[in-house]
């Protein structure tokens, strides 16, 4: 299935970064990566740093399936809101995995000035719209929350929000700690740090079978070349649910689309904050290094390509409108327009870690909109979990939760 249409931005913008070729031998490794997205990209890298000898497998270009679809938002905050996150797992596991997220988004930072690289990361504040009065109370309680956490945030009423914006909400919580990037140069950049730790990426290299052993597991590719491993980890996004016989995950289709570059942000906001709302399908917005507007949301529970791809031309257009309706003085052409689908988790959470019908495999299944939050996460989970090691986060995200 193709996991996205349309013309996704990045790839165009950025073009060929670096290419990788496929495989055409047989190998043996301590670990194969099967997916080279941002998920297996970020775990690559763990793992070339922690010196495991790596492989990465993937049947299409490095990050061209669900990575350049991705509209880059790194935030701490789940589409779950801690408040609600409490009520089905208790105040302390909530608690731990919103402080886990914000760890994570915090290395995103410290990982894109290890890399030296021009990946278009940027900090900045988040915007949570209310959309009803009757969400006040809910934000109220949130807001409290997260500040008895230690969270930098902002409870803005309806007067603070017209002063600032160009549109009226009855509340929204501002927060300091996120950020935005370009998710594939990102990938691109992170497997080629991790190359120069010796791991080996070959792209264009299907596996179509897996068999397990005593000591791992034997990968056999479309051309007919064999990997032997003590550990395999599965980082395909919602094309890895399918190796499990339980359900974990539903398939929804989202879209966007980016403008041509503007000249004026009137009515955005000093510093072009992230802007998401509470409202399902929600809305999300967040601007581009070189003065370009990106627009998404619109999710539908579609599995089907086809029928989602008929549907972009219409959701373009309610897109641009919605985005009109909350800045009219910014000019917005679109330039570019697309749709992805994606897995999501009833709970909101990331699966992380081993499943008992794959003794010798990892799962890093970042699902949702916090996929690039989830998958740091992922990628130090499973890198301890290879070097024998315990995880503090690890309990969070297990398939037994």
């Amino acid at each position: 299935m193709d996991l996205r249409s349309g013309s996704p931005f990045w790839p165009v913008k950025d073009g060929l970064l670096h290419a990788h070729p496929p495989l055409d031998a047989d190998v043996v490794c301590e670990v194969a990566v099967i997916g080279a997205g941002i998920t297996g990209a970020l775990i690559a890298y763990h793992l070339g740093q922690a010196g495991v000898d790596t492989i990465v497998l993937d049947k299409r270009d490095v990050a061209h399936g669900s990575t350049a679809a991705s509209t880059a938002l790194l935030q701490y905050e789940l589409n779950v809101m801690l408040s609600e996150l409490a009520d089905k797992f208790g105040p302390r596991d909530a608690s731990n995995v919103y402080l886990a997220c914000r760890r994570a988004v915090e290395r995103l930072g410290e990982i894109a000035t290890e890399l030296r690289a021009d990946i278009g990361y940027e900090r900045r504040t988040s915007l949570y719209l209310a959309t009803s009065p009757r969400d006040v109370k809910l934000f109220r309680t949130e807001w409290e929350l997260r500040r008895t956490l230690g969270f930098d945030l902002d409870l803005l009423g309806e007067r603070d929000i017209a002063q600032r914006f160009s549109f009226a909400r009855p509340a929204a919580l501002l927060t300091h700690n996120a950020a935005q990037v370009d998710p594939y140069a990102f990938a691109h950049a992170l497997l080629d740090a991790a190359t120069r730790r010796d791991v080996r990426v070959y792209d264009r290299t299907d596996v179509v079978k897996m068999e397990t052993t005593n000591i791992g597991m034997t990968l056999r590719t479309a051309a007919g070349c064999t990997v032997r491993a003590r550990s395999v980890v599965f980082a395909q996004g919602y094309e890895a649910h399918s190796l499990i016989r339980k359900k974990v995950a539903r398939l929804v289709s989202t879209y966007a689309v980016v403008s041509e570059p503007v000249t004026s942000f009137n009515g955005w906001g000093e510093d072009r904050c992230l802007i998401w709302e509470h409202a399902r399908p929600y809305l999300y917005l967040r601007t581009t290094p070189d003065g370009r507007i990106i627009v998404g949301g619109e999710d539908e529970a579609i599995s089907d390509p086809k029928r989602r791809d008929r549907r972009i031309e219409k959701k373009t257009r309610t897109l641009t409108s919605r985005f009109r309706e909350l800045f009219p003085a910014i000019a917005f052409d679109v330039a570019y327009s697309w749709a992805g689908t994606f897995g999501e988790i009833r709970d909101g959470l990331a699966y992380i870690g081993r499943h008992m019908e794959w003794p010798h495999a990892y799962f890093a299944l970042g699902y949702g909109g916090n996929g690039i939050t989830f998958s740091v996460l992922a990628a130090e989970i499973i890198r301890d979990a290879v070097l024998g090691r315990p995880n503090d986060d690890a309990y969070l995200f297990r398939f037994d939760r």
